[in-house]
């Protein structure tokens, strides 16, 4: 199992501003998971909000919250918002997590989040170059604002069509067996629609960053290849999506390279070509350094690019920050687009 004792630790941390700040944050959730669905700039002013009440003092939390429950009470959906894409028919959902008591607000979703996700497609004059789902790390939430839409964006500009995948949670508290699994799902609705979505069924990649990294490597080590849902979940019953293949035909792990130590088992598994991209300052190259040789072994495509002096979390931030703070990191996107269509292209 992987060591989740740094990560424990901050989060005790932050556990006085965390209950004080729950109610509303959770309030919040929604919104900025959605943030496709809300003005943008009314999103992006309350994340930072948000990561400015998380990262102080329980004074300043105290001062900050009303004027955050403010800013939240004045944003109001755009016409014609996206629709959320459910994974599972109700009663049919693989689970294996007891999770009930949500008092604590310990984590961003109650026990009865649907897992979902939203398109964000490129105009009907683009020939779309494939589709990337999309993963946002941590327990999603804030995350998802700069490493689920704006790097969905960055994509949609390149010609990809993308969706951003908001699961049940690797370790949030969600195992990565039930994460991998809402992947797998998301993955095989995208490929039984490829013709809707204009694309080929294997020109399709999963894109993970940091904790959704771990995803990928859920949906990879569990469900690619002949693996099925009921192999590990008995009391599923599978539905006409079971029969199509939920292996991502590319993966793309950005920051998220699994833990130093943690065991992957390779029996059957179908490992697609994988990109890294991890800052050098970036606790994750501790994870790189363990994860690449191994999938060298393991005889899997790996592609690594590490950046200098950049930090962890940096995809898609320039949406928050208002500018580029690490020029060279954005390089990635670039990276990623070529990467992708070399595999692409041979998979025709």
């Amino acid at each position: 199992m992987p060591d989740w004792t740094r990560l424990e630790e901050i989060n005790k941390k932050f556990e006085p501003v965390r209950k004080l700040f729950g109610p509303e944050k959770r309030k919040a959730i929604s919104v900025m998971e959605d943030c496709v669905n809300y003005p943008l700039d009314d999103v992006v002013a309350l994340t930072r909000l948000l990561r400015e009440i998380e990262n102080g003092t329980i004074d300043n939390a105290k001062e900050k919250i009303p004027e955050f429950s403010k800013m939240l009470d004045k944003i109001v959906p755009v016409d014609n918002p996206k629709e959320r894409i459910y994974l599972w028919p109700d009663g049919n959902m693989p689970a294996e997590t007891d999770y009930t008591d949500h008092a604590d607000y310990r984590y961003n979703h109650g026990p009865d989040f649907k897992p979902y996700m939203i398109e964000m497609l490129v105009n009907q004059d683009v020939t779309p170059k494939g589709a990337i789902l999309i993963c946002a790390g941590g327990d999603h939430g804030d995350a998802t604002v700069p490493e689920g839409y704006q790097c969905a964006m960055d994509f949609n500009s390149m010609g990809y069509q993308c969706f951003v995948l908001l699961n049940r949670t690797n370790h949030n508290p969600w195992t990565s067996r039930e994460a991998g699994a809402d992947a797998a799902r998301a993955m095989r609705i995208i490929r039984k629609r490829a013709d809707i979505y204009r694309i080929g069924a294997d020109n399709i990649a999963f894109a993970g960053f940091s904790n959704g990294g771990l995803t990928g490597e859920g949906l990879i080590e569990n469900f690619s290849g002949e693996k099925s849902i009921k192999m590990i979940f008995p009391d599923y019953i599978p539905d006409e999506l079971d029969k199509i293949d939920a292996t991502p035909n590319a993966f793309l792990c950005v920051y998220g390279p699994r833990f130093v130590g943690d065991k992957f088992n390779y029996d059957g598994v179908v490992y697609p070509p994988t990109f890294f991209a991890v800052g050098r300052e970036d606790t994750a190259m501790d994870n790189l350094n363990y994860t690449y040789p191994d999938l060298i072994r393991h005889g899997v495509e790996v592609e690594v690019h590490t950046f200098a002096g950049v930090p962890h979390g940096q995809a898609g931030a320039k949406l928050l920050d208002g500018y580029v703070k690490y020029p060279n990191f954005e390089l990635w996107l670039t990276l990623a687009d070529t990467f992708l269509q070399n595999v692409f292209s041979t998979v025709q």
